[in-house]
């Protein structure tokens, strides 16, 4: 019976023979009762203990690499951060200078970075000069820790890299496009400095010429504008000359005094000729026509009679915008019209004749346009006067001299043997003329 049971289990075993596939296999007795399916057990292999420590060598090495890269990573989220800020402090501070507002203030030494610009265009480069330095400082150290990242064998990723090499390319375009405002802004500056300084000079060059005027036209007559030029015949040699020009004029007002000599036509009271065009401006009446007014050469014809030897107080406005004219005789408005030589600037640097047109600047007078009678308060000014000021000179109400040319003896030259000035009769003798 032993026998038969040994047979049985050798039966068994040699039953269960698997291909030699480098196992191990354990043979076992069972009850004859028992399950005879030849359960079989896989022992457990020898280089087990070896790969386990091979994997945690794995592990731990995986792990100091990600720490490595965090470090890396914070290390260049800081410095994104530090490069974003200065960026919005560049942007900031341009803005800043544009609207003349206070920034923040890049100085080194100041705990409060929202403190003002510097206002010195020389203290802004420089700032920024240094702000570019340090960030090429930074990019130098990033480029030295990809260096030795790629030694260690961790990876520097290059997307950050092309990022902080953007940002400073365009905190370069920044810095030279400030630096060209701030020469620009400084010559601005220095052109209006020079221009206020002309300005001012100017105007104390006027005030002092006034006060010289004023001195000197006080001897002979009761005050300066008291005084009136005779043009006694007509000819083409007795005439009167501004000593002063005009300026380039968008408006004006011309106002005088006039009394002419009976007769057809009164003459040429006034004409102001320009190179390239002697018709700039002209008050002319020839024949038996109106009082025509030119301007540019073009011609609006005025309601005004004065042709009856008395006294009487005119004014011709006119501005560039539509042409607009106005006419007033003795405080009263009687025409008006547009279109007369509408957006022509007056030009400057022309001749004022007072009792002759000119046919070319200065002069070839026409005897037969010649003005025969008595002129006295002309006086111009760059901007159309209001009715009521007319109204009050016309009055004997007041006197205001021209801005641009003002009534003075000193301004007046007379030309011709036989035309002269003399003293004037009172306002009010001359509203009883009316």
């Amino acid at each position: 019976m032993f026998l038969l049971l040994c047979g049985v289990l050798c039966f068994c075993a040699l039953g269960c023979g698997q291909p030699d596939d480098g196992k191990r296999y354990i043979c076992r007795a069972i009850p004859i009762s028992g399950d005879a399916s030849c359960p079989v057990t896989l022992l457990p292999d020898l280089n087990t203990g070896g790969q386990e420590e091979e994997l945690r060598n794995t592990v731990m090495q995986l792990r100091e690499t990600i720490v490595q890269q965090k470090d890396t990573i914070s290390k260049q989220q800081s410095t994104i951060n530090e490069l974003t800020t200065k960026l919005s402090l560049c942007a900031s501070a341009t803005n800043d200078r544009k609207y003349g507002n206070k920034g923040a203030s890049w100085g080194k030494d100041k705990q409060n970075t929202m403190g003002d610009v510097p206002t010195d265009p020389n203290d802004s480069i420089d700032s920024l000069g240094k702000t570019m330095q340090g960030l090429k400082e930074r990019l130098e150290n990033l480029e030295q820790q990809q260096v030795r990242a790629n030694i260690s064998g961790a990876s520097f990723p290059s997307e950050l890299r092309d990022l902080l090499q953007r940002r400073l390319g365009e905190l370069e375009k920044q810095l030279l496009k400030k630096v060209s405002n701030l020469e620009e802004e400084k010559s601005l500056l220095s052109n209006a400095t020079a221009a206020y300084r002309l300005k001012t000079e100017s105007t104390l060059n006027a005030l002092v010429e006034r006060i010289n005027e004023l001195e000197k036209g006080g001897g002979d007559f009761k005050s300066p504008e008291q005084f009136k030029l005779s043009l006694p015949q007509r000819t083409n040699y007795l005439f009167g000359r501004i000593t002063k020009s005009l300026p380039e004029m968008y408006a004006f007002t011309l106002c005088m005094w006039i009394k002419a000599s009976a007769g057809p036509g009164i003459g040429t009271p006034f004409s102001y000729g320009v190179p390239g065009q002697a018709n700039e401006i002209v008050l002319i009446e020839w024949g038996n026509n109106p009082i025509e007014l030119l301007i540019n050469d073009k011609v609006a014809q005025l309601p005004l009679e004065v042709r009856d030897g008395k006294w009487h107080h005119i004014c011709i406005s006119w501005t560039t915008r539509d042409g607009q004219w106005d006419a007033y005789q003795d405080g009263v408005k009687l025409g008006t019209g547009d279109n007369l030589a509408a957006w022509h600037p007056i030009k400057p640097g022309g001749v004022i004749i007072l009792g002759q047109e000119q046919d070319v600047v200065g002069g070839r007078f026409d005897a037969g346009q010649a003005f025969v009678g008595e002129l006295s308060q002309v006086n111009i000014w760059d901007r159309v006067l209001k009715q009521m000021e007319i109204q009050s000179m016309a009055n004997c109400s007041t006197y205001l001299p021209g801005n641009v040319i003002s009534w003075l003896p000193s301004n007046v030259e007379v030309f011709g043997r036989g035309a002269f000035k003399r003293p004037l009769e009172l306002c009010q003798e001359r509203l009883n003329n009316f």
